[in-house]
């Protein structure tokens, strides 16, 4: 049963970060107006908002510490009056619409830049000064907009343009642009930036998107920006033969440095003819998630007989759909080495891996992200070479990282080296130390 008293609807008040307020409007309307919406922050987790070291959040209002998210800074009041007394109570403005299968959906409210830029790459490398053509694609959350693209490179780095005029006309609209860079000589490794500039506004950012069923939607505006890298580098072969595992970026990092990368199927690897490919990759835990591993194994041992290389890419040592990886026996084990700069010591200077066709040096393992590498083996035969000795802090020396194996006329290569992080993060000596590992046994 409905209630009597009377309730009067009075006014709805939407509160920014500069606490405009907007005048007494009809219920169930709500216009924000832009300059509350521009006094808000861009939407974006507060730890993400400055650049930061590795391991360590930069925030600079040490009062958001302990938030799970950002603070909404758009709330809308509602007063109402109940015999001659005001009642004001709050809620957060979100975004709701219906979807066919999960009803009703509630979204956070985002506060996007003007325009978002994305890279198609976190990194572009470079090899032997060749240049490349990179886009950019643009997407306008305004319209009317109109403005400039500049493109910021390095020191030592051309571009055969820097500045490039936009225009949109309609909200949500988007173009693609491209321009072509080469690094000279003297090119030195640093960040390609996208900057927009409109009179005198300027933003760098760019879009991500990160949608589950089970959280809530992310949506993140990075720098606009990725690294360029000049690689001193020599490459041997170059047809490579990838096998998927559970997804990595490695493919394409090969690509950019000037290798044909295919995809191989369980029917190419069974009914084709592998002595093509100058080195066959398996992807990361590719020996956890390809159930039909067992029944490929042999013609990839045959392969590496007949003078193939074959690298296998770390996997999980729970849940390997067969023990026999390689011609020899090892165990693929826990342990790790998490510490990014630890010290890695080299078991034989003289290896051919460690000298073919690059020249390996303790450079090679700077400015590695995240970890070495993960479930390195043990239990290692002696007919496989060890090629390095690394260990974090207070650990014991872990000599399992890496094994090769001649075999037949070919060469077989174990790694739980972190590759698939290191190479989409253009990260120069990883790309040199990989390129070594597939290159075939020198004549």
């Amino acid at each position: 049963m409905r209630s009597n008293i009377p309730v009067v609807f009075e006014k709805l008040t939407v509160d920014g970060q500069n606490q405009k307020a907007i005048e007494k409007i009809e219920p169930q309307k709500l216009n924000i107006e832009e300059s509350v919406v521009k006094a808000s922050s861009i939407t974006q987790p507060y730890w993400l908002k400055e650049k930061h070291e590795i391991g360590m959040y930069s925030i600079k209002d040490q009062s958001l510490i302990g938030y799970p998210e950002s603070p909404k800074t758009i709330r809308a009041e509602y007063t109402f009056n109940f015999f001659g007394q005001p009642i004001t109570f709050s809620r957060e403005i979100v975004y709701k619409y219906t979807d066919p299968v999960q009803g009703e959906v509630y979204q956070p409210l985002v506060i996007a830049p003007p325009i978002t830029c994305n890279l198609s790459q976190k990194a572009f490398v470079f090899a032997e000064g060749v240049g490349k053509e990179i886009s950019i694609n643009l997407k306008s959350f305004k319209a009317n907009l109109s403005g400039n693209i500049h493109i910021s490179i390095p020191d030592g780095w051309n571009s055969n343009k820097t500045t490039f005029p936009i225009q949109f006309r309609n909200k949500d609209d988007e173009q693609t642009l491209s321009f072509k860079i080469t690094p000279t000589k003297s090119a030195k490794n640093g960040p390609l930036k996208i900057i927009f500039k409109s009179g005198t506004e300027e933003y760098s950012n760019g879009l991500r998107v990160i949608r589950y069923n089970h959280i809530p939607l992310q949506t993140l505006f990075p720098a606009a920006e990725a690294q360029l890298v000049n690689l001193n580098l020599k490459t041997d072969g170059k047809r490579i033969g990838y096998i998927a595992g559970a997804g990595d970026l490695v493919p394409e990092s090969l690509q950019q440095i000037g290798y044909e990368v295919t995809l191989l199927s369980e029917n190419t690897i069974i009914n084709s003819d592998l002595t093509p490919y100058d080195a066959i990759i398996t992807g990361v835990r590719t020996y956890n998630v390809n159930t039909r591993m067992p029944y490929l194994q042999s013609k990839l041992m045959d392969y590496v007989k007949n003078g193939g290389t074959l690298l296998v890419q770390y996997n999980v040592n729970s849940g390997l759909v067969t023990s026999h990886i390689g011609p020899y026996p090892f165990t693929v084990s826990r342990e790790r080495v998490t510490d990014e700069k630890a010290t890695v010591a080299f078991l034989n200077p003289k290896s051919l891996v460690l000298n073919y066709p690059n020249k390996i040096t303790q450079d090679d393992f700077n400015d590695w992200v995240q970890e070495r590498g993960l479930y390195y083996l043990s239990n290692i035969d002696k007919n496989y070479e060890t090629v390095f000795s690394m260990h974090d802090p207070q650990e014991a020396e872990n000599s399992g990282s890496t094994i090769v194996a001649n075999y037949g006329k070919g060469k077989f290569v174990y790694t739980s080296l972190a590759f698939f992080r290191q190479l989409p993060a253009g990260v120069a000596g990883a790309y040199r130390i990989f390129v070594n590992l597939i290159a075939k046994n020198k004549e």
